[in-house]
C-alpha cells in the first residue's frame, strides 16, 4: 500500500481522496485469473475488530458538555446516561463505560426528549427503536 493518497478529481468535477493498495489474492490462481488485466472492483477493509465490543448506534449518541451521552429507556422514561466512546465507524460505536448489554437506547433523539421525559418503543424493520411521545 503506498504511504500517503493523493488527490483526483472526478469526471463529474468532484475532488476525491485515493490511495493505492495492492491486494494478493489468497485463493489460487485458477480461482481469480478469469478476473483479466485493470478489472475493477470494491474491497471493504477490516482495520479493527473485537468479537463481543458492546456497541451502540451512533445515531443514539449526542454531546453533554465535553463528553458522550445517550437516552436510555428507564421503565419507558428517558434517562440521560454517559458513556465512554471507545472505536466508531459511521454506524457503530463502542461502548466502553455507561452502558450494558441490552440496555435500549433512543436513536436520533431531537429536542423533545428530556431527561426523565416519557418514551415509548416501537420496533421497526427488525431493530429497536425508541421514539419520544
Amino acid at each position: 500500500m503506498d504511504p500517503v493518497g493523493f488527490l483526483k478529481v472526478s469526471a463529474f468535477g468532484i475532488e476525491e481522496q485515493r490511495v493505492r493498495v495492492t491486494i494478493y489474492f489468497a485463493d489460487p490462481p485458477e480461482a481469480w485469473a478469469a478476473l483479466g488485466h485493470d478489472y475493477g472492483g470494491v474491497v471493504h477493509v477490516t482495520t479493527w475488530s473485537v468479537p463481543d465490543a458492546l456497541t451502540v448506534p451512533v445515531s443514539a449518541l449526542f454531546r453533554k458538555g465535553d463528553q458522550w451521552a445517550v437516552f436510555a429507556d428507564e421503565n419507558g422514561r428517558a434517562k440521560v446516561v454517559p458513556v465512554s466512546i471507545g472505536r466508531r465507524n459511521n454506524r457503530q460505536a463502542e461502548v466502553l463505560a455507561g452502558l450494558g448489554a441490552g440496555d435500549r437506547v433512543v436513536l436520533h433523539p431531537s429536542g423533545r426528549v428530556t431527561h426523565r421525559g416519557r418514551i415509548a418503543g416501537r420496533r421497526g424493520g427488525g431493530k429497536l427503536v425508541v421514539n419520544e411521545t
